[in-house]
């Protein structure tokens, strides 16, 4: 078994299980504290909700809960086996997006698998525990399906439960009919504009399978609305204006450089390169750099869409990374260094897991909440944006004024409570017309700054990471 290791190998399972280890990453986002507690209300209730159980600026208003089916499988992994279960879980939906853009990267492994690296280099801002990832792994999935029905027709038929599964799991299922899409359209182009001989059979099954997809959209608690869902998130000005992954990446910030590298490595290859490039590809890399452009939610689309296209045209450049076949000595080396990064994958994980309560504590008010528990609000509270969904966690009885579903509260309320949170001349106006009677914020907040010094509020509890403001009767 050993003596079969070559370099190459070597080589993959380093990559892969490198990445597993550094996509576990401890449970921060501020969303999955809410994406808990639907799962925790659709298993409870034995129904999906369709409007706001959770705030009271929004309570009884429709809510399109389409990321139900994760929510769900989420509350049952961390009620089961907790949050190591979680950090896992998600680290291995990472690592096995990588591994299908992978083969879609073209023969030559170490190209394929630098370009894989730089590919989840270059997605590292959208890793964690969050539906989101649910999306990027069925991307990547659903491009080498759609790549390879060229060679085997028959695998588009494979769409149709992803469709079904995917409607269930996010939203983003509008990506895979999108570019199913977009992939007809170009293969038209082709036939009919640049005379390359048509495969009428694929066309044929590819438009019936796109048809057929389209059709399965509505199988899900949402029906018929999942259809403008998308859209409608994508057009929401509340969304752009309000929440940073759907604003355009900065590239002043070093996250996004890994992503400028690869637009800029896409120009210079297909600059330097004699291949010509498919319609297909064009198409599919002007679309996916609009919209990665234009929002950082859509940056994986870009990268899963370029970094095959930038390894296949570098070809099997340089041929210094094929090293000699392994002998005896080799094998048993390669065997090592694999033992050793799976100690360290599994060091690294097991830290991360152990670590998790700390990070929590680090990144939400845990303090504030315990002392809330023991002198629970006496009418409706104010809470920090990102600290909504943690409060609905750990508060089941405290209705919310805002947590991290931008689309259900809408840009009125969302600029409302912009305005209390940098307390602007509105604040106290807004604060009467919602019977506020309880703020927790940030104490380097404009709002705990402006408030300590206004009649009427009190210092409740302080601490270096939340405080609690309480209206005096």
């Amino acid at each position: 078994m050993i003596s079969a290791l070559t370099t190459k190998h070597t080589f993959l399972a380093v990559l892969f299980l490198g990445l597993f280890a550094i996509t576990a990453g401890n449970v921060t986002d501020p969303d999955v504290w809410w994406h808990l507690k639907t799962g925790e209300y659709i298993a409870e209730h034995k129904t999906v909700p369709r409007t706001d159980p959770f705030s009271y600026t929004r309570a009884g208003q429709p809510w399109v809960a389409h990321e139900w089916l994760t929510e769900l499988g989420m509350y049952e992994l961390q009620r089961i086996a907790g949050f190591a279960s979680l950090i896992l879980i998600f680290a291995a939906f990472l690592t096995t997006a990588f591994f299908l853009l992978y083969l879609r990267c073209g023969r030559s492994t170490y190209l394929a698998g630098i370009a894989t690296l730089g590919a989840a280099w270059a997605t590292a801002p959208i890793w964690g525990v969050r539906p989101q990832v649910l999306s990027l792994l069925l991307t990547s999935l659903w491009l080498l399906i759609l790549e390879r029905s060229e060679r085997t027709p028959n695998l588009l038929w494979w769409t149709l439960p992803l469709t079904v599964l995917w409607v269930n799991l996010h939203a983003g299922f509008a990506l895979g009919l999108v570019l199913s899409a977009l992939f007809l359209a170009a293969d038209v182009f082709e036939t009919r504009v640049k005379r390359i001989t048509p495969d009428n059979a694929h066309k044929r099954t590819f438009a019936l399978v796109l048809v057929l997809d389209l059709l399965l959209v509505p199988l899900n608690p949402n029906g018929l609305r999942m259809f403008s869902y998308p859209i409608e998130t994508l057009r929401s000005p509340a969304m752009q204006n309000y929440i940073a992954e759907w604003a355009s990446p900065n590239f002043h910030r070093p996250e996004y450089w890994p992503f400028l590298i690869i637009i800029l490595s896409t120009f210079v290859t297909l600059s330097c390169s004699r291949e010509s490039l498919r319609s297909r590809d064009l198409l599919l890399l002007a679309v996916s750099l609009f919209a990665s452009l234009g929002s950082i939610r859509m940056i994986p689309l870009f990268v899963l869409i370029a970094s095959p296209i930038i390894a296949k045209r570098l070809g099997t450049w340089p041929r210094i990374l094929h090293p000699p076949q392994h002998s005896p000595f080799r094998a048993t080396f390669n065997a090592a260094i694999i033992l050793s990064m799976a100690i360290f994958a599994s060091v690294r994980i097991a830290s991360v897991i152990h670590n998790q309560p700390e990070a929590e504590t680090h990144d939400f008010p845990s303090r504030a909440v315990a002392f809330l528990r023991q002198h629970p609000p006496a009418g409706p509270i104010f809470n920090h944006y990102d600290w909504g969904g943690y409060l609905i966690w750990k508060l089941p009885f405290t209705r919310v004024f805002i947590d991290g579903r931008a689309d259900v509260y809408g840009e009125t309320l969302l600029h409302d409570f912009a305005d209390v949170y940098q307390f602007k001349s509105s604040c106290l106006q807004i604060l009467q017309r919602w019977h506020i009677q309880t703020i927790i914020v940030p104490p380097d907040s404009a709002l705990a700054a402006g408030l300590q010094s206004a009649p009427g509020w009190t210092v409740s509890y302080r601490d270096s990471q939340a405080v609690i403001l309480t209206k005096r009767q």
